[in-house]
């Protein structure tokens, strides 16, 4: 389940070792799609100069050419109005080779998010985002899983195995506390919280603000932070014992002037009280690719009238 935390006594949950064996599934499917003369075929579009979206293109980048999957980037200006922005993705959507689009986020002022997923085609919609799969997630019959939270629980649901333990026993007595209210992130993770009977606690930094944030995460036994704050949550405001799942990915300074990656996890002294953590980076962010191809896929399989190349048979 991975290795002990040079910080504390937690356990560092190993996210590349998943996402590779989710990609060697992933390979097979992809292969099986070939087969039938179709390339799984991903597009990204991106407004601005963001750093951190920018690190997840070239990463979505070159996983979908390990692959073998299609792929097409569209970069945007920051100064793009929404009108341009809505015709690029209605084009996409309108695109036979393209099965899955991803607009990354942030998006510059002037350029709605509403206004740019109702644009896409819901059956291409590969991170949930259109109103009709917020829908569909919201009741539990999901199109797609928005590829972060799905690796959210990818990993709490190996590391639960891993270490003895049945989910389906562990989720319905257990509180999960997810930090952090965004569309992609932190919203369908209480989605997927409640699907599996847990008692989920949604917090943002409006909770902190109000000095709130504690009173809800300290009692959680499942800790999902999707904030995009460095190190907002501290030892002080968990429980021992606690599954702390870290989503952050903020770039700051490192003494030698460049950039490093943290979460939003104050990692050691988490690990001091946590049973277990993710890292970052090598946590979330490896498996959120793996899933964000394997909807890809899966959408290119629907053509086929085939099943989610990563999701267990009913």
């Amino acid at each position: 389940p991975g290795a002990s935390s040079p910080g504390g006594s937690a356990r560092v949950i190993d996210g590349r070792r998943i996402a590779a064996d989710l990609q060697q599934r992933l390979s097979t499917a992809v292969a099986g799609v070939l087969a039938h003369g179709v390339r799984p075929g991903l597009a990204t579009v991106l407004a601005g100069d963001d750093y951190a979206a920018r690190a997840y293109e070239r990463r979505v980048r070159r996983l979908a050419g390990e692959l073998g999957c299609g792929y097409t980037s569209t970069s945007l200006p920051g100064t793009v109005d929404e009108a341009d922005a809505v015709a690029t993705v209605g084009a996409l959507s309108a695109d036979p080779a393209v099965h899955g689009i991803l607009v990354l986020r942030p998006l510059p002022d002037g350029v709605g998010e509403a206004a740019l997923h109702a644009a896409l085609d819901p059956a291409k919609d590969v991170e949930a985002v259109h109103p009709l799969n917020v829908g569909l997630l919201t009741l539990g019959r999901p199109r797609h899983v928005p590829s972060t939270p799905a690796a959210c629980f990818e990993m709490l649901d190996r590391y639960l195995v891993d270490t003895g333990r049945d989910p389906a026993e562990f989720y319905p007595r257990r509180t999960i506390a997810v930090v952090g209210r965004s569309a992609n992130v932190g919203r369908p993770a209480v989605m997927l919280g409640l699907a599996r009977d847990a008692t989920v606690v949604s917090c943002d930094e409006h909770t902190d603000r109000a000095g709130r944030l504690a009173d809800y995460t300290r009692d959680a036994d499942v800790l999902i932070t999707a904030a995009g704050v460095p190190g907002l949550v501290r030892g002080e405001h968990v429980r021992d014992g606690v599954i702390a799942i870290d989503v952050g990915i903020n770039p700051v300074p490192d003494a030698a002037g460049g950039v490093r990656l943290v979460g939003d996890l104050d990692h050691d002294s988490v690990a001091d009280r946590a049973e277990a953590l993710s890292p970052v980076p090598g946590g979330v962010g490896p498996i959120t690719d793996v899933c964000l191809l394997g909807n890809v896929v899966a959408a290119a399989r629907a053509l086929l009238c085939e099943p989610h190349p990563l999701r267990s048979p009913a």
